[in-house]
């Protein structure tokens, strides 16, 4: 496993990290034996960074995570994000707030200071108000939380959060059908120090080449309920694709596919054919998942012509079908 830095004043990490959004349940119901095993063949692999935020499950993911961490020999930095909660969301962050919810987050994951607390996809104006990022700060001048960062779900609320004093990192939705950030949001990040957190590596699991048109996900599966973004913003399931037009794209992005690679390789690797991005954050659904996605490591980068095939096929024919902020 190779490893990067999580921006300039951050801890070095695992360039293939663990998505935990699965253990609480909105991917399909998952046992608590099923979530260990996972988290032990990634750590088993070299991973030693794990995601998750305060609402997967209603704080499911973190207390399974809580319960894993005692018992596990490496020493793994965990993320997890504020401001998606009921009472929350969208305009209630106050400091008390954001205090109680990273107390309620420090005793589901047991620890008495949370590695990296991220905002969660917050709305632009309370990123633009800034009194959050004050919270953040007197939480870390407290020793509550080690460092900050930001989950986001445009270029412009990345760019408004890197204008804030002490951001580590930015958490992004960044695949081969979401290229928009290479132009101005990885320069400026790379240039200013503040890692960078990828997440939907796979747009929710179509660059895995595994859908078909027929494909179908269960009631409870955000595949299902939220592919047209009737509960949360659209760019998080499928990367903003609709569903059968994204299956149309990944079957033409095959062609393009070097001997020995699967479509699932070949997506993460070019993320990180990136050297701005820190970490990918795939999920996983079974612990032989958790170990192929952290081999992605011991690939070796893409072909330049491969990647300028890539971006001209997102120029050419992906972008005009995102939707969502982006």
């Amino acid at each position: 496993m190779h490893m990067r830095p999580l921006g300039a004043a951050g801890p070095t990490i695992a360039e293939v990290g663990l998505g935990c959004w699965q253990f609480g349940g909105d991917f399909g119901d998952m046992t608590e034996d099923t979530a260990m095993a996972i988290m032990a063949a990634s750590v088993d692999r070299g991973v030693n960074f794990f995601d998750t935020a305060d609402v997967y499950g209603a704080g499911r993911s973190e207390t399974l995570i809580g319960r894993f961490l005692p018992g596990c020999a490496a020493t793994v930095t965990v993320a997890t994000k504020f401001g998606r909660g009921g009472d929350i969301f969208p305009a209630n962050y106050s400091h008390d707030v954001l205090r109680r919810a990273t107390e309620a987050s420090l005793t589901r994951l047991g620890v008495d200071c949370l590695d990296l607390l991220q905002l969660h996809c917050i709305p632009i104006e309370s990123l633009r108000a800034g009194d959050v990022f004050d919270g953040l700060r007197q939480l870390q001048s407290e020793g509550l939380i080690k460092a900050f960062g930001a989950s986001v779900e445009s270029v412009e609320e990345g760019l408004l959060c890197m204008q804030q004093d002490g951001l580590l990192s930015l958490q992004v939705i960044f695949n081969i059908f979401r290229q928009k950030l290479v132009a101005e949001l990885l320069p400026q990040a790379k240039a200013k120090g503040v890692g960078i957190i990828v997440r939907l590596p796979l747009a929710s699991g179509l660059l895995s080449g595994k859908f078909t048109q027929d494909t179908t996900f269960v009631e409870t599966d955000h595949r299902n309920y939220n592919r047209d973004g009737q509960f949360f913003n659209v760019g998080e399931t499928f990367a903003g694709l609709p569903f059968e037009k994204g299956v149309e794209l990944t079957d033409a992005i095959k062609s393009l596919l070097p001997d020995g690679l699967t479509m699932a390789q070949l997506a993460q690797r070019w993320i990180l054919d990136h050297d701005a991005v820190s970490v990918i954050i795939p999920g996983a659904s079974s612990p032989q998942q958790a170990q192929d996605n952290a081999a992605i490591s011991d690939l070796p980068p893409l072909p330049t012509a491969l990647h300028e095939k890539l971006s001209a096929f997102y120029t050419t024919h992906v972008h005009d079908h995102i939707r969502g902020p982006y």
